[in-house]
């Protein structure tokens, strides 16, 4: 395998994780955006997600190379997903990332299937398929290339530049109306962006992968998400953000504020007791009685998103309003489903 020389020392066998089918190889790589990291080797069962139709998501289908990310953004929705692993949402959620070493055979059997009908395909909701350890593996990249040989319409959220590794697979895909991305840049304020994404990209990089993205042809909009309140949500913070999507041609802007669900809760508000305890009642307020904050202030953002000239609203801002028009009139079940 093409990673094994990457590798420095296996740890040892772990028990099965849930959805694999047998023991984890655990490893550590000697780099140093992964020191006190241990990545687990896994051979999952399947790789198509079914979305449940319920979730107003703009796709029905999903792939995810890794659970957990490097990136250790204190907001992530998906920590709680870990606690599935067997992993807590907190420090474990950074340094046990799980990995799944067949996931490109598995997308391409599952592709060739007489019943796929080259339904769209969404890859970044859980986890970013982009993190650090994609440099090392590439399941990403053969994750799409398999994409692209069946024709199947797919895109990509990312916080990261390292997207444009693959602008030979992707370029093609675009070209025939097959591909989109969408890179998620919340905050340009440093401060704001060291405290509470410290493991990703400078804001700046993705801006400049935007722009190459579409110079490329490759149509990539911009997410400014999530928006949270007291900490990247001034209107100058987020018009420098717009005023830097237009000139790197973003094709859209979408965004959303903090949502809080489960373990999150309190990983973000541990966070905040240290980092902003000034903010610390505002947010129990906000937060009180939901994972979303209250209507008025989800209108407040997303006014602060679009403006007479700029990028159209991008499909995640319409899904948002579904999701909203959903709780408020509920046909069934909220889907457990969320972008960012």
């Amino acid at each position: 395998m093409r990673w094994s020389a990457l590798s420095l020392d296996v740890d040892a066998a772990r028990p099965t994780l849930p959805g694999t089918s047998d023991d984890a190889v655990v490893r550590r790589f000697d780099a140093p955006e992964a020191l006190d990291t241990r990545f687990h080797e896994v051979r999952a069962r399947s790789a198509l997600n079914r979305v449940p139709a319920g979730s107003r998501m703009p796709f029905r289908w999903t792939v995810n190379p890794y659970r957990g990310c490097t990136h250790a953004c204190v907001y992530c929705f998906a920590r709680p997903t870990h606690t599935y692993l067997g992993f807590d949402a907190g420090r474990d959620f950074d340094r046990e990332i799980v990995v799944k070493v067949n996931v490109p055979e598995l997308v391409r059997a599952e592709l060739a299937r007489p019943s796929w009908a080259r339904e769209h395909v969404a890859l970044g909701t859980n986890t970013d398929p982009y993190q650090w350890v994609e440099g090392r593996y590439r399941l990403t990249r053969d994750v799409l290339a398999a994409l692209g040989a069946s024709r199947t319409p797919c895109s990509v959220l990312t916080k990261s530049p390292l997207v444009l590794r693959d602008l030979d697979l992707l370029a093609p895909m675009a070209a025939d109306g097959r591909f989109s991305a969408n890179l998620s840049v919340p905050t340009l304020d440093e401060r704001a962006w060291r405290a509470t994404e410290p493991r990703t990209p400078n804001p700046r990089a993705r801006l400049e992968a935007i722009a190459a993205l579409n110079a490329a042809g490759v149509p990539c909009g911009i997410l400014v998400a999530p928006l949270m309140p007291g900490i990247n949500d001034d209107p100058r913070q987020v018009e420098a953000i717009l005023d830097a999507a237009t000139a790197a041609g973003a094709v859209s802007v979408g965004g959303i504020a903090l949502y809080l669900r489960g373990e999150t809760r309190g990983v973000f508000l541990d966070w905040l007791r240290t980092a902003r305890p000034d903010l610390v009642d505002r947010y129990e307020e906000l937060y009180a009685r939901s994972a979303h904050v209250p209507e008025v202030e989800q209108r407040r953002v997303a006014g602060l998103l679009h403006r007479p000239g700029g990028p159209p609203p991008s499909l995640f801002d319409e899904a948002a309003r579904a999701a909203r028009a959903e709780r408020a009139c509920p046909a069934e079940p909220p889907a457990q489903i969320a972008l960012f």
